[in-house]
């Protein structure tokens, strides 16, 4: 996600978490968005509304100076059918298993082998994110994850797309470039 997305989206629906208060015992957190930040996030998705967004959220500290939050996010959003752009309403329902780390941890170093080369397990747990102070925006990692679950082609129950014919195959093959030479001949 680019930097500018990810700011638009931590202003949008925000919740603080100050590290030096997270023990290493799970807090359990509930957050909601209001109308003014359903409002704010359905601006950033580019959706028609967001009627709501919230996620129970689990907070613990990770091995010495990490945070992981993991939970559900739990949503609904309106977008434009493909279609026929009527408004279809989308649930979202989306695991959040995070750790962050400090800036500068080893923790968040990349595994490279002799060569240089980075070594990625597409199976195994992603790298943690880094932070930087004293202070984690749960909110904003609630966003992100909610942003992946929406639909990028919602489509209304039933609709289908009416007149379109399928090619039978045979006008499909590209007249060769040289066929329009066919005929040239030097004088």
């Amino acid at each position: 996600m680019t930097s500018h997305k990810k700011d638009a989206d931590a202003s949008a629906f925000s919740y603080l978490v100050k590290v030096g208060h997270v023990s290493a015992n799970p807090v359990r957190v509930h957050v909601e968005a209001d109308a003014r930040e359903c409002k704010a996030l359905a601006d950033v998705w580019r959706v028609e509304a967001v009627n709501r967004l919230s996620a129970e959220l689990q907070i613990n500290r990770w091995k010495k100076d990490g945070i992981r939050i993991r939970g559900q996010v739990d949503g609904e959003v309106v977008q434009a059918c493909v279609m026929t752009l009527e408004p279809v309403v989308s649930e979202i329902r989306q695991e959040i298993d995070q750790i962050f780390v400090p800036e500068g941890s080893k923790l968040a170093r990349i595994v490279t082998d002799e060569a240089g080369e980075m070594i990625l397990d597409p199976d195994g747990p992603d790298l943690p994110e880094t932070f930087v102070g004293d202070t984690i925006d749960a909110g904003a990692v609630v966003a992100e994850f909610a942003a992946l679950g929406i639909d990028p082609y919602p489509k209304k129950p039933g609709a289908q797309f009416a007149g379109h014919i399928e090619s039978d195959g045979a006008d499909d093959r590209r007249p060769s470039p040289f066929a329009a030479l066919k005929d040239w001949k030097k004088d």
